[in-house]
């Protein structure tokens, strides 16, 4: 049990554990707004090439 408790004080005192958590945070964020923006920047170019493809004769 004492080892245990070694081995649960150890991995809270450890940085590495939080470390990783944020870098998949600002990981998850960075793809979700990447994923925005091309969405955004796809549906404004489809509505573009749509309104040029009708102002044609």
């Amino acid at each position: 049990m004492k080892s245990l408790a070694m081995k649960a004080q150890r991995f809270l005192v450890s940085e590495d554990g939080p470390t990783a958590v944020e870098y998949a945070v600002m990981l998850a964020l960075i793809v979700i707004v990447c994923l925005g923006a091309i969405t955004t920047l796809g549906t404004k170019a489809n509505t573009t090439f749509t309104n040029a493809g009708n102002a044609l004769p």
